[in-house]
């Protein structure tokens, strides 16, 4: 089996990335008023620093899907049927939803509260902000979807290489 190529090292370098981001706090609560942020900082920390799995399925699925697709690509990018098969494609896909998603999630990010809860906070003068978890997210994605597209045009590459030469023929 050969060894992975750059474009697989990084693929795999952002699957561990995105499983880092679903470890550390993914969104947080803060006020501009003292009183309220006073109020915030009496709260269990898992209320005001929330994780990924207290999100919305748009919080906490790119980073799985970049984090499996990863390490399909580490393990199976080397291989010539796997990659002539549409294996980069799919890799593309993958990174292309999860970017997606990505939007989505950081559009609706309060939207992992009720809709009670959003009309309290909104109330109280509190915002729903991006924690370290979601831009290092977003890296991890970012990175993802750079090396699938970077991948998906050296297989072009190697296929235009590999094609045998067509001439003219004369007659």
């Amino acid at each position: 089996m050969a060894r992975p190529s750059w474009r697989e090292l990084g693929g795999l370098a952002a699957a561990v990335l995105a499983v880092v981001s679903l470890l550390l706090p993914w969104t947080g609560l803060s006020s501009g008023n003292p009183e309220v942020q006073a109020a915030l900082g009496e709260l269990p920390a898992e209320d005001v620093d929330r994780s990924v799995w207290r999100a919305t399925f748009l919080g906490w699925f790119p980073p799985l899907l970049v984090a499996a697709f990863g390490l399909v690509v580490a393990a199976f990018g080397r291989i010539g049927t796997a990659r002539t098969g549409g294996l980069p494609q799919l890799w593309l896909i993958a990174a292309g939803v999860a970017t997606l998603c990505t939007v989505f999630a950081w559009i609706f990010i309060a939207w992992q509260f009720s809709g009670d809860e959003r009309a309290i906070l909104d109330i109280g003068g509190v915002s729903v902000d991006a924690a370290v978890g979601r831009y290092l997210g977003v890296v991890a994605i970012v990175t993802s979807l750079v090396f699938a597209v970077l991948d998906v045009r050296a297989l072009r590459a190697e296929t235009r290489r590999a094609a045998p030469r067509r001439g003219r023929h004369t007659r």
